[in-house]
């Protein structure tokens, strides 16, 4: 093994970066920008195997902001070098250093024919958890691989949820109830019209600013007018989202819309809980065959204050697993989007929003 040094990454090496890259991959590359970028951000962890004075290797490391989600986003070692135990050192160090974040899980995905980075990431306790289909430029699967790289208490108990991507910034909540409908039943077929029309019969119509988000209640009325069984969970019994509309005349819309919601939930016999649901009625639920939607604050993850649905799509005894319909342009990609791991200790910071602390969620399960 080559006594190579392992170091952050500075500035004044992208030039070796740029090199490592583009002798490294005909596709799929990382650009020049693309390594200033990662260089100025904070959420990444971005490592060089240095034989002074040349660059030889590199990883990077991404974080989810607000997640416990580490991933391997690019590995690159120069041909010259390879078999030298070069990527194994990185790896461990990149590990080292998502551990240190506080970071649960490191996940990565590797080419189908990359028989020997298979070999490698498998011999380091990386564990087979999926397949991605046309992942690469070039068109080729690639496999998804995660290991846990702090605690591990028990298996993670996943469901086939589909994701899905809003198209719009207010259709959260129509995207994260179709992913819940594909979920129990493959019968039934998202579509950017069903987007929409969901979000049309669950609106609040104003929010803060700009149009309105989706109601826990209007939500639960799109499942049933779709035959789905739903139930509500809300920790309040006033007019919900209305806080930050400064309008009077707005907050009558709203007041109104709340007030509508709730009378045809008890028309079509939804049941509105107004307690806190807990993370072990989550569990049960989920357990139980059901999909839930929650509400959280995207503070952690942007600070920006915004409520956001997600859907439960696993758990364990460490996390609760979610899909996030919303990807962050230019950093997140769709697959870091999917069963990400929410710490227990950080969910119920998380899942709360506004002054009010409001916690709400939708469970949506198949009629019987």
């Amino acid at each position: 093994m080559l006594n190579a040094l392992i170091r952050p990454a500075k500035l004044t090496d992208i030039d070796g970066l740029v090199h490592v890259e583009n002798a490294s991959f005909a596709t799929d590359r990382l650009s020049r920008r693309s390594f200033r970028h990662w260089l100025g951000t904070e959420h990444k962890a971005l490592l060089v195997s240095e034989l002074s004075p040349d660059i030889v290797g590199y990883i990077l490391i991404i974080y989810h902001p607000g997640t416990r989600l580490a991933r391997i986003y690019s590995l690159a070692v120069l041909p010259a070098f390879r078999g030298a135990g070069i990527a194994k050192a990185l790896i461990q160090a990149g590990e080292r250093e998502a551990r240190e974040d506080g970071r649960i899980d490191l996940r990565l995905e590797v080419s189908v024919d990359n028989t020997a980075a298979i070999k490698l990431y498998e011999s380091l306790g990386f564990k087979r958890f999926g397949l991605y289909r046309d992942y690469y430029e070039d068109h080729k699967d690639a496999l998804r691989y995660q290991k846990r790289i702090r605690y591990f208490h028990g298996t993670v108990q996943h469901r086939p949820v589909p994701w899905l991507r809003q198209t719009t910034p207010f259709t959260c909540g129509p995207a994260a109830l179709m992913m819940a409908m594909h979920g129990l039943n493959a019968n039934y077929q998202p579509s950017r019209l069903e987007e929409i029309d969901i979000w049309r019969q669950a609106t609040t119509i104003f929010m803060t600013s700009g149009h309105g988000g989706c109601h826990p209640v209007g939500l639960a009325l799109a499942a049933k007018y779709r035959h789905f069984e739903v139930a509500v969970w809300i920790n309040q019994t006033s007019t919900l989202f209305i806080d930050g509309v400064r309008s009077e005349a707005k907050k009558q819309v709203v007041e109104l819309v709340d007030e509508c919601f709730k009378r045809e939930a008890t028309e079509h016999c939804i049941p509105v809980h107004y307690a806190n649901i807990t993370q072990d009625e989550l569990i049960a639920a989920f357990n139980n065959g059901a999909i839930p939607l929650i509400l959280i604050s995207t503070y952690l993850m942007d600070r920006k204050k915004a409520p956001h649905w997600v859907v439960m799509s696993g758990f364990d005894e460490d996390c609760l697993y979610m899909h996030d319909p919303d990807p962050e342009e230019g950093r997140q990609s769709e697959i870091d989007c999917q069963y990400i791991p929410i710490a227990r200790e950080d969910f119920d910071r998380m899942s709360c929003f506004g002054k009010n602390r409001l916690r709400t969620a939708v469970i949506v399960r198949n009629e019987d």
